[in-house]
């Protein structure tokens, strides 16, 4: 089973990716995004726009992601943000014709929530400690400014499942997905100090400077 995790940037889908993944046993995570980045890195600086917009980039995608189905008997778990629903189609369809169980979940809360999580998430406090209190990371920036994009689109119908999560925990966002697909997760035992450091520690690892 694929599990899709979608959200505008910021929404929450990496920590909920890895909370799966931490209480999934046999799961694995595969980032669409390192696809991306693979296609930027091999193009001229003054070419690069969105990857997605690369054919390159969803037959990747669907390529690795039909490997990793095929060859584990875990659930594998993506996270991507994607706002073109041919783009989405393009990748869940083609997995679901090639016979693979396809679950796609999108992450929604209000503009200010997400505006919250991406001040607080990775390093962002402590950046701002050194580069100034108004200074974003370039990677934030970006987000915000494919935010209202994303809470336009993300709503529609081609984007269900839908879970708002303005009011829930990462555990309690995990528990709602894996519900809905008929999985188990074993039992979250984590405290809220442990849950902190565990989530700032998935923010670290996934800061992107460039």
């Amino acid at each position: 089973m694929l599990l899709w995790i979608n959200g505008p940037f910021g929404g929450g889908k990496t920590q909920t990716a890895h909370e799966l993944a931490r209480r999934l046993p046999g799961s694995r995570i595969c980032d669409p995004e390192e696809v991306g980045f693979g296609l930027h890195r091999m193009t001229p600086r003054e070419l690069r726009g969105d990857f997605q917009d690369f054919a390159a980039w969803r037959r990747g995608v669907s390529e690795v992601l039909d490997l990793a189905l095929s060859g584990q008997r875990g659930v594998v778990i993506a996270p991507m943000t994607v706002t073109e629903p041919a783009y989405l189609a393009e990748v869940l369809d083609g997995l679901r014709d090639r016979g693979h169980d396809v679950r796609h979940f999108t992450l929604l809360a209000s503009r200010e929530v997400v505006l919250r999580r991406l001040r607080e998430r990775g390093f962002g406090r402590a950046a701002r400690l050194v580069l100034g209190r108004d200074a974003p990371l370039r990677h934030e920036t970006w987000a915000v400014r494919a935010l209202d994009r994303c809470l336009e689109r993300l709503p529609g119908p081609e984007f269900a499942e839908h879970l708002w999560t303005d009011d829930r925990t990462v555990s309690q966002v995990a528990d709602r997905i894996a519900a809905s697909a008929g999985l188990r997760l074993t039992p979250d035992t984590d405290g809220p100090l442990r849950g902190r450091v565990r989530r700032a520690l998935v923010g670290v690892r996934h800061i992107r400077l460039g």
